[in-house]
Order: structure tokens, then C-alpha cells, then sequence
């Protein structure tokens, strides 16, 4: 693979044309989208408009005006077309953490005869932390079982209130089998909650389909929607009247401009709301998720995979002997859009490498991750970025000693 063949994939990709609605600065490669995505053009005009008309001269009318009370059902209800969900069960609020937080208490109280989350050991550090807290504070009837990936099947019973996993590991990119294990959890009575924080805009998600019972999933990872972006939640409708959120506040009241001095739930998934929703980051959200619903979704996911084989054949024919390796799945269906590669200096290797213009990410302890948002990942860019990671690791770039010294955010 030479890298004129790979500017005649760009010259024949079909979504060639969506990358110019990002604004990507010039001689950078953009391979984090699986941290945060790029910035979408259409959202600083949006944001100006925001600020300066309905903020700066509609003022507090723009609640009404602007529809602004109306954000995060109506992007809640765009997000449910990019997760396989109908209109009036996602709502956007909050972040990952704060919602996974309130579906957990709100599940328990469901399940009042059984005792368990069950969870693996690899799942993301905050959804463990999460649940820890929240059994700190409830009775001491409850615990945290956590296994290995391949034992969670085994470990259902009928003392497990909710099995709850992330649908894309952070670390490999391997994608979980959600219907098998929904379905799983299912025959025993539990109920099944996911993380989607790694696919919604990486990996084709049918909650209907696999019959989910509850999710999470933030906005500013492949859905583009900024640094610290609005999450949202999903809870099938079925359940939306049944589960409660712990955190009363007045935006999940039924009545929330009657300033009555006594909670009443909302119905359905607006009862999951708490405080007033943050109408910059909100709007900013819903410019990338109107650009994500303009999109081929299959073509997409087609060319993710694409690119993903790419880079690891790359990485096969170029690093080999160069401490380089492959810590994701190599068969495409089951690998998220992002691939991992394992080095016993990866911090400093991924520190050197961004310091020339490719940007990927490090998670500890040797894992360097690079992340292929097809709207605006080029092939000629996985050419160029393996390029520039051997030169690294030849030239040993990385020994610089400013490398060694971590920074806060990696």
C-alpha cells in the first residue's frame, strides 16, 4: 500500500465532501476523535447566532421564543435516530456520569429483591466508580460483582438487578455482542443498562432491536458536540414511568413553573431532568447532530472499518520490530472505529508523535489510541500517520526528556 492509493480511496469516497464541514487546522492529523471530536463549521455560526440574538437581544424571552425549554427533548429525540431508539425515549442532560448515577438508583429501586450490578473488570473507570459511590450511600443490601469479559454470561442469576456494560471498550475498541447479552440478562430478570459513549456515531446501535432497557452516552466524542458536551439518556418506554431519578430537581417536575413545595414526578423521560438545561453547550450539540443525521450512517461505519483495517496493515507491514503491537481486534465488525496499539514507552511515543502533527491519545499503562471518525478521517491520513509513528520509533524521537514528564491530561 503506497500512499497514492490512498488518495485514490479519498478521490472515490463517498463521504469525501463532509470533512469541509469541519474546521481541522492545517498540518495536523486528526486521530482523537474518539476523545473529542473536531468542530463542526456550522457551530460557531450557530453559537454567534445564540449569543448574539437570542441571548443577547431576546434575553429571557428565548426560553419560549427560541425554543430553548424545548432542547433536550428535541435533540434527545434526533439522538434516538443515531441509536436505534423512537422519539420520547432519549432526552439530553447532565453528563455520562450524573445519568448512569440516576438510571442505577432508579433501576435498584425496580429490583427490590435482588442485590447485584454485575459488570466487568475492564469496563470504563467511571461507570465503576459510579456504581461504587451509589452502593456507598444506599443500605449495605447492595454490591458491585465484577468479572472478566468472558464470564459475565456465567455470572447472571436471579440475584443480579442490572448488568451494566459499555457497548465499546475504551481501551481495545472491542465491540460487546448487545443483543446476545441483553437477551442474557433477560432470561434471568435483569435488566440491561448500556454505555454508548464509544459508539454512538462509531458503530451502528439498534437499542429497539436488541431490546435494551436502559442507556447512557456522551455528546462530544464522534457526535462532535464540544469539550464537555451535553450526555443523554435512554430508557425504554416501558420502564419511563416505573424509574425514578434520585435527583429531584425542578426540570423533571411535572408542573415546574407551578413552584409547587412538594416533588410530582414528570411522565415519561422528561421526569429524568433535574436542573436548567445549559443552552450554549445544548445548541452547540445540536448543530453536529443535525450534520450526523445528513449522513450515510452505513457508509460511515463501512468506511471506519476500512480505515481501521488500513491502519493495521500499515502498522504490519512497517512497525514490525519496532516494539509495536496491535492491542485491538483485527476483525472489523467487532472493533469500534478507533484501534490500540501497545508499546512499553506509549506515552512518550504518543507524545513525540503529536508534537509532529498526529494526534492520538495514551491510556495507561502502554496504550496508545488513535481514532477514526469517518466524516472527516482521510486514508491518506492513516498513510501519513503510520509514516510518521515509525519515523518516531526509529529515529527514537521519543527519548526526548520533556517526554518523560506526564502531562495532566493524556
Amino acid at each position: 500500500m503506497d500512499r497514492e492509493t490512498c488518495l485514490s480511496f479519498d478521490r472515490q469516497d463517498p463521504l469525501a465532501a463532509v470533512r469541509q464541514e469541519f474546521a481541522l487546522p492545517d498540518g495536523v492529523i486528526y486521530l482523537d476523535g474518539n476523545s473529542l471530536g473536531a468542530l463542526p463549521r456550522q457551530t460557531a455560526q450557530r453559537l454567534n447566532q445564540v449569543i448574539a440574538e437570542e441571548w443577547g437581544t431576546g434575553l429571557i424571552r428565548s426560553w419560549n421564543a427560541a425554543h430553548w425549554i424545548d432542547a433536550p427533548a428535541r435533540i434527545g429525540d434526533k439522538i434516538a435516530r443515531l441509536i436505534g431508539a423512537s422519539a420520547g425515549e432519549v432526552i439530553v442532560a447532565d453528563s455520562t456520569s450524573v445519568n448512569l448515577f440516576k438510571l442505577l438508583a432508579g433501576a435498584l429501586r425496580l429490583q427490590p429483591g435482588r442485590h447485584f450490578i454485575l459488570t466487568e473488570s475492564a469496563n470504563f473507570p467511571t461507570d465503576l466508580y459510579i456504581a461504587q459511590g451509589l452502593i456507598e450511600l444506599l443500605d449495605g443490601n447492595h454490591a458491585l460483582r465484577v468479572v472478566e469479559r468472558g464470564e459475565l454470561e456465567r455470572a447472571l442469576d436471579g440475584s443480579v438487578a442490572i448488568l451494566m456494560l459499555t457497548h465499546v471498550d475504551y481501551a481495545s475498541g472491542e465491540i460487546h455482542d448487545m443483543r446476545r447479552l441483553t437477551s442474557a440478562a433477560h432470561q434471568h430478570g435483569t435488566l440491561a443498562l448500556w454505555d454508548l459513549s464509544h459508539s454512538a456515531g462509531a458503530v451502528p446501535v439498534d437499542l429497539k432491536a436488541s431490546q435494551v432497557d436502559l442507556a447512557i452516552g456522551c455528546g462530544y466524542k464522534y457526535l462532535n458536540g464540544g469539550p464537555g458536551a451535553p450526555a443523554y439518556l435512554f430508557i425504554a418506554r416501558v420502564l419511563q414511568d416505573a424509574i425514578r431519578s434520585p435527583l429531584s430537581g425542578w426540570m423533571g417536575h411535572a408542573a415546574p413553573f407551578a413552584f409547587e413545595s412538594e416533588y410530582r414526578a414528570a411522565a415519561g423521560i422528561s421526569r429524568q431532568l433535574a436542573g436548567s438545561p445549559p443552552i450554549l453547550s445544548m445548541l452547540a450539540l445540536e448543530v453536529a447532530v443535525d450534520l450526523w443525521l445528513k449522513v450515510d450512517r452505513p457508509e460511515a461505519r463501512k468506511k471506519s472499518m476500512a480505515l481501521g483495517d488500513l491502519f493495521i496493515a500499515l502498522v504490519d507491514d512497517s512497525l514490525r520490530d519496532l516494539g509495536i503491537e496491535v492491542a485491538s481486534p483485527r476483525e472489523a465488525p467487532i472493533r469500534g472505529s478507533q484501534v490500540s496499539l501497545r508499546h512499553q514507552e506509549a506515552y512518550r511515543v504518543m507524545r513525540a508523535l503529536i508534537d509532529r502533527g498526529v494526534i492520538g491519545d495514551f491510556r495507561t499503562p502502554d496504550l496508545m489510541r488513535f481514532g477514526f471518525a469517518s466524516l472527516y478521517t482521510r486514508y491518506v491520513d492513516i498513510f501519513d500517520a503510520v509514516s510518521s509513528l515509525r519515523d518516531v520509533l526509529i529515529t527514537r524521537a521519543w527519548q526526548r526528556p520533556e517526554y518523560a514528564t506526564r502531562l495532566t491530561v493524556t
